[in-house]
């Protein structure tokens, strides 16, 4: 291994490590805001339940997309580098000012920024450096993710609703406490599986472009463990701030409305998942919390939060590519 390769490995997982910790909040949000466990417990609930994905997911779809979004002609170690230090420097100012950003898309704008940048250079045009059907699916379900757990998280409250309307509210409260255990784990699995993926496809991009395997040999089984691993180990250490904006900013949540939200997340992720789509795991679990709230009035949702949230949508992947290109013009120069 070359010392660059060397290097790349070491801040992808510390990419998958800023992202656990980041999103950790979307997993957790809505288990501690219903007070069914503690911070404490719910990270390290979370946490287990990212790493399991690693002995039942052998089918790397979403890491296959991610590592095809540039085109190799145009991949070196400095656009994989450029791309990795400007995901985990916008994951940590959003991080840092409690902004509930996609750490999916920080790092596929650094990566696609990079690609662009060094297309640039080379003297081709934008559109030859990045896979266009990709990006734009990407692209499309920025939009679709939300919208989908949205609607699923409407349905599955008024569906719970219309079922417990005879239940005795202590009753009912106390079931939905233990129910959402384990929605909140499918949740936490989803994440595990869908966003420890994207760093998996950068490193199966840079081990071959350091000629260590070959296109189109399979994953070394280090990657998909160390990606895991590193995670999990992020979500144990929380991102509080984010908790905080998405367990009781955005509306306030019950037990059972945390079920809803965290399941309509959960089946929206299994969904792009067994499609290898790429998607937010933050924008996914903010629809449904929004869903949930629409189930009681348009007022109980926070629209002014919601919209700047959103703001943070929009801007993250031109942010990101624009951060990548700076770095990528320093790297050249050493």
């Amino acid at each position: 291994m070359t010392p660059i390769l060397v290097v790349v490995i070491c801040l992808a997982l510390l990419f998958d490590y800023t992202n656990g910790f980041h999103d950790a909040a979307n997993s957790i949000a809505t288990i501690v805001s219903t007070k069914v466990l503690s911070p404490f417990q719910a990270v390290m609930w979370a946490a287990a339940f990212n790493f399991l994905v690693y002995f039942f997911v052998k089918d790397h779809k979403v890491a296959n997309t991610i590592s095809k979004i540039v085109n190799t002609h145009y991949v070196t170690m400095n656009v994989i580098l450029a791309g990795l230090i400007a995901a985990i420097s916008w994951n940590l100012i959003t991080w840092w000012f409690g902004i509930p950003s996609s750490s999916s898309h920080t790092l596929i704008g650094g990566f696609a920024g990079a690609g662009i940048t060094n297309a640039l250079y080379m003297g081709s045009g934008v559109l030859n450096a990045v896979n266009t059907g990709y990006i734009l699916t990407i692209l499309a379900y920025i939009v679709l993710a939300p919208v989908i757990g949205l609607v699923i998280a409407y349905l599955v409250t008024i569906l719970i609703l219309h079922i417990c309307k005879r239940a005795r509210p202590a009753t009912a409260e106390r079931w939905f406490k233990r129910l959402q255990l384990l929605s909140s784990a499918a949740l936490s699995y989803a994440h595990g599986g869908n966003d420890a993926q994207k760093v998996m496809g950068i490193l199966y991009v840079a081990v071959i472009t350091a000629h260590v395997i070959k296109q189109g040999d399979p994953m070394p089984n280090w990657i998909p463990l160390a990606c895991y691993s590193a995670i999990a180990l992020g979500t144990m250490s929380g991102g509080w701030k984010i908790v905080k904006t998405m367990g009781s900013r955005i509306t306030k949540i019950t037990p059972l409305e945390g079920v809803s939200a965290e399941t309509a997340g959960a089946l929206t992720l299994f969904f792009t998942q067994y499609f290898g789509i790429p998607v937010s795991t933050t924008h996914t679990i903010t629809g449904s919390i929004i869903g949930v709230g629409l189930t009681k009035r348009l007022s109980a949702v926070r629209w002014g939060l919601t919209l700047n949230i959103i703001w943070a949508w929009v801007i993250t992947i031109p942010v990101s590519a624009l951060i990548a290109a700076i770095i990528f013009a320093i790297l050249r120069v050493f």
